[in-house]
């Protein structure tokens, strides 16, 4: 068609064409900037719209609305300090959540390190891992010691060293009914490379 794309769709009055006459092609984003929060929350009534939303307010990050990735980190990445999010925004996040119940512990943490090459000393991106459960933050940061460090020897250490490695943890006892801890690694914006 002359170099042009098509594109047509329906709606509830007639049929549209739109004609597009560039167009580009893009490759997947990139996280570029983050920043790390946490927060506990506690109800008397439920967990997801309860304490779970309590502790995205305690962490300031209840505006959002939350997805979770999982645990790689790219050279680009530059911690931020937290931001003032959006109303309704949508937030990309590394994320460890524990729930409990009145008088249980409930506690989260996440850990993350960068990977540089053994050779040039180069960076080459992170490792993060997360974890929860209903026990302390001794037990929840022993298991995040042993998760990266699990990640890096099974696939990173012959050509990376692990270094400039951070912990952060959540942990309390509820009163009320339900209880929430979170701690979360959340995205600000991305790259998004042009591959044609």
């Amino acid at each position: 068609m002359n170099g042009k794309t098509v594109l047509e769709f329906k709606s509830r009055s007639k049929q549209k064409e739109i004609v597009l006459t560039q167009s580009v092609i893009v490759g997947n984003r990139i996280p570029k900037d983050y920043f790390v929060t946490s927060g506990s929350g506690e109800s008397d009534i439920t967990i997801h719209a309860g304490s779970y939303h309590l502790a995205l307010k305690d962490a300031g990050i209840e505006v959002g609305n939350i997805m979770t990735y999982s645990s790689i980190l790219p050279a680009i990445a530059t911690e931020i300090e937290k931001p003032e999010l959006t109303h309704g925004e949508v937030v990309e996040s590394i994320m460890a959540v524990s729930h409990a119940e009145k008088g249980q512990k409930a506690t989260a943490g996440i850990i993350y390190g960068w990977l540089y090459n053994k050779k040039t000393g180069k960076k080459h991106g992170g490792l993060v891992c997360e974890h929860n459960g209903n026990y302390d933050e001794r037990e929840v940061e022993k298991k995040l010691m042993a998760s990266i460090n699990e990640l890096y020897v099974n696939g990173f250490n012959d050509k990376y060293k692990l270094e400039d490695i951070k912990m952060i943890t959540k942990s309390f006892t509820p009163k009320k009914k339900h209880g929430t801890a979170l701690v979360a690694l959340c995205f600000k914006n991305y790259v998004v490379p042009i591959i044609g």
